[in-house]
């Protein structure tokens, strides 16, 4: 089965990416995933309120806008496989791709979109309350009612963590730094800014055994990795912190990609180490990963195709 275009991944990046190549009258065909990148819609899937994406005053549920996204291209004439990419050969050109379902198929150009997952701590009561006071980006969700004016806690120690500690201080009362160790991974820089802020305070030798409450975070249940010693923490939310990973396995090392494993892209663009292969949204993106940037990288991926099959 030849195409034009295969997009693959169905987060706000692939969608954006499958609105424009349809509008160009390229006929996408994108690869929703399901099990290797988690489930369909990326990230946005299991957030609740966004108020962030432009367009919406009231905000608007993750799900339901990512499932207007998904109508939006197929309306133009973008059409959906609910199938992995397993595989992909980009040796030469047209490349090759193997499905979950056994089918191979060649495209003239692809759009990688495949987003980032993030790390989260293997807790039952972590699984149960997601998306109900946790979250895993302060920057997305910090700001909802439900964190404003409150203790919040922030788990991590590298300088994500920092950052996102520095961000909810806008809208917290206190944030607590939760890591592990007895001194942070962040940079010097990061490090000196977490220690002076007046609403940070760090919890040192920690980790969380249990996230508590019912219906949404009321606490966490904190270990001492030293004494053993074992307490509380009331807080009406809390953000893991503790790093994505991108969805490239399926590429096995064909695209150049950074220390990270992030796509390599060219500055300003979506254009990848192998001509006629695009990448756009978090897969690509270590420094925002936000619906928005991901939405305009697939914008920008779906521009940058039609100009490299026109030529």
């Amino acid at each position: 089965m030849s195409e034009k275009v295969i997009i693959i991944g169905s987060g706000p990046a692939g969608l954006t990416a499958a609105i424009y190549a349809a509008r160009a009258n390229l006929g996408p065909l994108l690869f929703e995933g399901f099990v290797e990148g988690g489930i369909p819609g990326g990230q946005l899937m299991i957030t609740g309120e966004v108020e962030n994406f432009p367009g919406f005053p009231g905000g608007i549920g993750g799900p339901k806008l990512m499932a207007n996204m998904r109508e939006q291209a197929e309306k133009l004439g973008a059409r959906m496989v609910m199938e992995d990419v397993l595989s992909v050969d980009l040796s030469a050109g047209p490349f090759t791709l193997a499905s979950s379902s056994g089918e191979e198929y060649q495209a003239r150009a692809l759009i990688v979109a495949t987003g980032a997952t993030a790390n989260r701590l293997p807790l039952d009561s972590e699984k149960r309350l997601w998306g109900k006071g946790l979250s895993a980006c302060a920057v997305c969700d910090g700001a909802l009612p439900i964190f404003r004016n409150k203790e919040l806690a922030v788990i991590g120690g590298g300088d994500t963590a920092v950052e996102e500690a520095v961000h909810l201080t806008q809208f917290a009362s206190k944030v607590y730094l939760i890591h592990r160790r007895d001194e942070l991974r962040a940079s010097k820089v990061m490090r000196a800014r977490a220690a002076s802020h007046p609403k940070i305070e760090i919890l040192w030798n920690k980790v969380v055994d249990e996230f508590l409450g019912e219906d949404r975070v009321s606490g966490l249940k904190l270990r001492d990795t030293v004494t053993g010693e074992v307490s509380e923490l009331a807080v009406a939310g809390a953000f893991e912190a503790i790093g994505h990973k991108p969805n490239t396995g399926f590429l096995n090392g064909q695209l150049e990609t950074d220390g990270q494993g992030y796509i390599v892209t060219a500055p300003g663009g979506a254009s990848t180490s192998v001509p006629g292969v695009f990448a756009a949204g978090d897969v690509q993106d270590p420094t925002y990963r936000q619906a928005i940037t991901a939405a305009a990288s697939g914008c920008m991926a779906a521009i940058e195709v039609e100009r490299y099959l026109q030529h």
